[in-house]
């Protein structure tokens, strides 16, 4: 059996920790005013801050909007979806 050293078992826990994001994404056909206004009906974020996520997805083609669980960011991109928004999710940067 192969010797595992200490910090490769911290490395394998924190990955299993690591959170997930919801991504939303630029496309052709939703209004920068109807994605900040989903942001700000969705998430309950304030209007500059659902402003400034906004143009993050329209100047840098994508946005992260919410961090948590697995199951939660799940839940988001599916509501995102329902809003007529492409979002994803994936694990957070480390």
């Amino acid at each position: 059996m192969p010797q595992i050293d200490e910090s490769t078992r911290i490395r394998e826990a924190g990955s299993l920790d690591r959170p997930w994001v919801t991504v939303v994404w630029d496309d052709p056909v939703n209004l920068m005013s109807y994605v900040a206004y989903v942001f700000r009906s969705y998430f309950g974020v304030s209007a500059p801050e659902a402003e400034r996520l906004m143009l993050q997805v329209h100047n840098n083609g994508r946005a992260v909007v919410a961090t948590g669980n697995r199951e939660s960011m799940e839940r988001h991109v599916e509501a995102m979806h329902g809003y007529g928004l492409w979002a994803t999710l994936d694990k957070a940067e480390e």
